[in-house]
């Protein structure tokens, strides 16, 4: 089992990731955990639960771990202020108190849900990831983000809270349907867009069906996104924004499509089209903003927006962002495959009104008109 170990200097706190395919039925691992904390909370959707969260349930039971497993349907719109409260009310219905461990099993709504319901709950307690989701392995179970949407955007309520330990286990990607595996891939090129020229050759040849391929992948991807992390894990110094690229314009297109729109195909698009400011902003060459077009048209994304959505929304949208500056969006840019633009260590920048225009007039010209 490979392990790697994240410090966040911020929290003075080391997080385990422990990568290895098999891993979630290995007995050394219900041993590992057994000593921490008297009670665990296993969380996932009604979908993980059936495939494979009764039993893991039942496997941990067997090594006298006392686990209770909760439940609540899948989607995106399972993410809310709603559904936390339910959560915490059948946990304080049966007296979980600060001696509990919370278990989020599943991709990144579990977690980012069930991750600030941990950092709230009892104000803290553990907590233990397994993403089984490839979006969740490289991307939302790493790096200590948590969160719920609202009706004004994506992820706007939330916390910094990381996880004690995160359980990548690659093994369980093999249900996983087609979509999913499109939405996690939009992550894994985001990452070699941003940071790894060396990471966006190997996927030229993308094969995830190769079991070794693809924990090479996903191990690049973690390690990738940790150093970041661990570097700015509040995002105060500006590099985390990087991690950011792509997501302006998706969390913009989610939110207009009232989540309905996978995040990987939102981010898909928004790599474009931040990859196409990038160009007319002069950062950016052609012949990369060419490559990056190449490799993404290349993985079986949709590409598609609701032909009802005008520029006015897409506008009124993008100043929601997180990163936005005095209601100014601001975005992240790229200088070549492998780097993002500095601007003096804050790694986003607004963009000409024109500019902007003349984006947003791309993208839907480029990807306006429903899925089929």
């Amino acid at each position: 089992m490979k392990k790697i170990t994240t410090t966040l200097s911020s929290q003075s706190k080391h997080v385990e990731i422990n990568l290895s395919s098999g891993s979630l039925f290995d007995p050394n691992l219900a041993r590992e955990i057994k000593g921490q904390n008297l009670r665990f909370a296993l969380f996932c959707d009604d979908t993980i639960a059936d495939l494979l969260g009764k039993k893991w349930q039942a496997h941990f039971e067997k090594s006298g771990l006392d686990v209770t497993l909760f439940t609540f349907p899948p989607g995106e719109q399972e993410k809310s202020r709603e559904r936390k409260a339910v959560l915490e009310d059948s946990l304080l219905s049966q007296k979980f108190g600060r001696d509990t461990c919370m278990i989020a099993l599943g991709g990144g709504v579990t977690t980012d849900l069930i991750g600030y319901l941990a950092s709230t709950y009892c104000r803290g307690v553990s907590l233990i990831y397994a993403p089984t989701t490839l979006l969740g392995m490289v991307d939302a179970a790493i790096g200590g983000k948590t969160g719920v949407n609202t009706p004004f955007g994506k992820n706007l309520i939330g916390t910094f809270y990381p996880a004690d330990r995160i359980l990548i286990d690659p093994s369980t990607l093999s249900s996983l349907p087609s979509s999913e595996w499109v939405s996690g891939s939009a992550e894994v090129i985001k990452y070699a867009l941003i940071a790894s020229s060396h990471l966006f050759e190997k996927l030229q040849n993308w094969s995830p069906k190769d079991l070794h391929y693809l924990e090479e992948i996903i191990d690049q991807c973690v390690q990738l996104k940790s150093q970041v992390v661990a570097a700015d894990f509040e995002e105060k110094l500006g590099l985390r924004r990087i991690l950011n690229f792509g997501h302006t314009v998706a969390h913009a297109l989610e939110l207009l499509e009232n989540y309905q729109m996978a995040h990987g195909e939102a981010v898909a698009i928004g790599m474009l089209v931040e990859g196409f400011i990038s160009l007319k902003m002069g950062y950016l060459q052609e012949s990369a903003f060419k490559q990056m077009e190449k490799l993404i048209h290349s993985f079986p994304f949709t590409l598609k927006i609701s032909s009802h959505i005008t520029p006015k929304q897409l506008r009124d949208a993008l100043h929601l962002d997180k990163k936005s500056a005095q209601g100014v969006p601001r975005f992240v840019l790229l200088e070549q495959i492998g780097a993002c633009c500095s601007f003096d260590g804050h790694y986003c920048s607004s963009v000409p009104e024109q500019i902007l225009a003349q984006a947003i007039g791309w993208m839907l010209d480029q990807f306006s008109g429903d899925p089929q």
